[in-house]
Formats: structure tokens, C-alpha cells, sequence
């Protein structure tokens, strides 16, 4: 079975139901599982908000996810033979993305040192396109969502690496320390006289939220009792199936809007990108 943001974007205006505690209360208590917004996400995409069995939700996320991830490696899930998901909820609109120790994506790559062999293995893929879905949850209820494919949001990889191996280069040429092989940006061994101490060196990445990145194309995500908004490039509309398409366009709902619009190149933002932007309130 196959699913892709319009699916979900779909399902979001038919349920229009954003109350994570009525969804995931008693029996279904996401909560308990971890966060409930990324279960939120899922459920949009697997057409699965309404099943309360958490053994028949589990499921059919096997059905259409081939990767579901863990909290400390991106991403949090992979829909099968489709897109990357990253999910980051926000405690308030203005509130930066914390990334931790992986930096902002323009596309989901097999070979990045940050993902897990289970991610890589999941299924034959070398590179995926990857959505952030940035949500604001107040008081138990989502009041805003931002699904935001990386290439309209992120640089290439090539600028953030550069950053990256420079940072790493400086600390190899710390003279008096001992250094060792490491993931993060460097780790000095044997501190202390005793040889029982070392430092980590970590970056800690972090990006503004969509809603300010694309404030220029959107400003009321504050209104009504949610506001959910979606960015893609025009050549990632095209590429999604016909029904799909179809099926989102033909939806009467004066609360679901579809806008041609230009996103800054976030490789240099002086070109721009032929885009879709959807909105939907509720």
C-alpha cells in the first residue's frame, strides 16, 4: 500500500480533528509510547486517526512505512518507496528547530554518518526526498503544521559539511591533547592526570521554524483552531500521482486552498522556486 503528503493532507481536511488528548487518550495512549504528535503524523499519513486498537495501528504502519526511527537518529520515519518524515513539535510559533547533532536536509542521502544501518537497509534507496513537519502544540491540541519538503527549506548538504569538516579540522590540529576517532566534531581523551576524564566535542544544529523561514508566504498560521500548511516545489507536485492530485484538487472546502507561489532557493536566494503551497484551516 502506498501513501504521500497529499494522502495526508487529505486526511487532515476530512477528520479535521487536531486534539491530541481526545485522540490518544484511555486505550491509545500515545503518551506513553512516545511523542503524540509524531503518532499524529503517522496516523495522517497511514488514514489511520480513528483506530484506537494501538496493535492494528502498529500494523498498518508496517503496511505503508518501510523505516520507523527512534528519537537520537533522523528521520522518524520512511514511507515505502517514498518520501523521508522528520517530525518536530514546538512549544510556541517563534521557537526554533532544534537538530541536535545533524544538520538541516535538503534530501535524505543512504550514506550519511547520522542515520542508522536500519535506515539504510530498510529497503535499496540512495537518496529520498524528506519532509519536515514542524507542528506548535498548545494545551494538549496541534495549532499549527508546517509539512516542509527539505529542498525548498535547506541547502545542499555540501554547505553545511564544509562548516562541519572545517570545525573538525581545527580541533585535529589542537596540539598537547589526545584525540580519538569520533562521529561528533572531536573527543580529547585523558583530561586529567589520572587518564579518567575526556571531552566531547558536539554540534548542536538548530533552524528557524517554517513559519518564519516562509513568512513571506504566510502569516495568519496563528488563526483559527489550527492552520496547516504545506510547501513543495512544483516538480515534486508534478512527480505525485494523478489521483492524488485529483483527489486534493477536487475537495470543496473553502478551508483548503492550493496557490502557485516562488520559494527562495536556499541555495541562493536570489533565484526562486516554482512552488505549491497548501493551506488548511479548520
Amino acid at each position: 500500500m502506498k501513501t504521500n503528503i497529499l494522502k495526508a493532507l487529505y486526511n487532515l481536511a476530512k477528520y479535521q480533528d487536531n486534539d491530541l488528548k481526545s485522540i490518544y487518550k484511555g486505550g491509545n495512549r500515545a503518551n506513553a509510547m512516545g511523542d503524540a504528535l509524531e503518532y499524529y503524523a503517522k496516523d495522517l499519513f497511514c488514514d489511520s486517526l480513528k483506530e484506537v486498537d494501538i496493535e492494528k495501528k502498529n500494523r498498518k504502519y508496517g503496511e505503508y512505512f518501510s523505516y520507523r526511527g527512534n528519537q537520537n537518529n533522523p528521520p522518524d520515519f520512511i514511507i515505502k518507496q517514498g518520501d523521508a518524515i522528520e517530525v518536530k513539535k514546538l512549544a510556541g510559533f517563534g521557537t526554533s528547530l532544534a537538530l541536535n547533532s545533524s544538520y538541516p536536509k535538503s534530501k535524505l542521502h543512504a550514506d550519511s554518518p547520522m542515520i542508522t544501518k536500519h535506515c539504510k537497509n530498510c529497503e535499496k534507496w540512495s537518496e529520498k526526498d524528506i519532509i519536515y513537519l514542524v507542528g506548535v502544540v498548545v494545551g494538549g491540541k496541534v495549532k499549527s503544521i508546517w509539512f516542509a519538503y527539505g529542498d525548498c527549506y535547506a541547502a545542499d548538504r555540501g554547505v553545511y559539511e564544509r562548516v562541519r569538516n572545517t570545525i573538525v579540522a581545527g580541533v585535529k590540529d589542537i596540539r598537547g591533547v589526545e584525540l580519538s576517532k569520533t562521529k561528533e566534531l572531536g573527543r580529547v581523551n585523558k583530561v586529567d592526570p589520572l587518564g579518567i576524564t575526556c571531552l566531547r566535542v558536539r554540534g548542536m544544529w538548530a533552524i528557524e521554524s517554517p513559519m518564519k523561514v516562509f513568512d513571506y508566504l504566510a502569516k495568519d498560521y496563528k488563526a483559527n483552531n489550527l492552520v496547516a500548511y504545506a510547501i513543495m516545489s512544483s516538480q515534486k507536485y508534478n512527480s505525485l500521482p494523478k489521483e492524488d492530485r485529483d483527489s486534493i484538487e477536487s475537495i470543496k472546502n473553502k478551508n483548503l486552498s492550493i496557490k502557485d507561489v516562488e520559494v527562495k532557493d536556499p541555495n541562493n536566494p536570489v533565484k526562486y522556486i516554482p512552488a505549491k503551497l497548501f493551506r488548511i484551516s479548520f
